[in-house]
């Protein structure tokens, strides 16, 4: 019985410690290819209500050590039968996320604070729709690890019938994030002068934000995509220039 026990705590600690580990590993903002997207106050200003649309399509999360997660999206969807009509949604959400001992990651979200822009052209008459989102999402499994080819760490997440999503990179360590609390708050029995004074309050942590995004110890890595091609290249052409000189020696 007591070996039993025993056995039981063991495997507890060892899940707990590679929990932590996996935690660790989550610590960033890591963002798509395309490179463009990313968490932060470049993407969602709570203070006007706007979301920003990127140059180009893609996906952004973030992870904080103490347990909050930001994502930003950007997904456009083409149409075949009419290419004149491709349906675009940006989605912002934040809250806490949790990885139990299976691995499998939970990102519950800040339910007043998530917002959605779904833009179709040919049926909204050119005006997009603008609406609070707020969406749970279950990751079955996550793996990060060094990409050889780029040099970088990856992310890969696993929806929850296991299918995988497009690889992030990261991008920054520490995450470049909003304010890790609500930021809309709605309460009914908020005064408008409490209201007033919360506007006044989260403009100022959105200011400071903005302001220390280049005080902040966060690497980024955003130019590893180019600086692989460059050695890829200029490798290329000394194998090319040694093989000229060793003819014509």
């Amino acid at each position: 019985m007591l070996q039993a026990i025993s056995t039981l705590a063991i495997l507890g600690l060892v899940a707990r410690v590679l929990c932590d580990d996996l935690q660790d590993s989550l610590y960033g903002t890591w963002t798509s290819k395309s490179n463009q997207v990313f968490t932060g106050p470049d993407f969602y200003d709570p203070v006007e209500e706007l979301l920003k649309e990127p140059s180009l399509p893609g996906i952004s999360f973030s992870f904080t050590e103490d347990g909050y997660f930001e994502e930003a999206i950007y997904q456009v969807e083409g149409n075949p039968k009419d290419p004149g009509c491709p349906l675009a949604v940006i989605i912002y959400q934040h809250g806490k996320y949790d990885i139990q001992d299976n691995g499998t990651l939970t990102l519950t979200p800040f339910a007043v604070d998530g917002r959605q822009l779904l833009s179709q052209p040919c049926e909204d008459d050119g005006v997009s729709v603008y609406s609070r989102y707020n969406q749970t999402e279950v990751y079955k499994w996550f793996l990060v690890q060094e990409n050889d080819y780029h040099g970088i760490q990856e992310l890969q997440m696993y929806k929850a019938d296991g299918s995988p999503m497009q690889p992030m990179y990261l991008a920054y360590r520490p995450p470049m994030m909003l304010p890790t609390e609500t930021l809309n708050p709605t309460a009914a029995s908020e005064t408008s002068a409490s209201n007033s004074k919360s506007k006044r309050s989260l403009r100022s942590l959105v200011r400071r934000s903005l302001e220390n995004r280049h005080k902040t110890n966060a690497v980024k890595r955003s130019d590893s995509f180019v600086h692989s091609k460059i050695f890829k290249w200029a490798s290329v052409g000394l194998i090319g220039v040694g093989s000229v000189i060793f003819l014509v020696s």
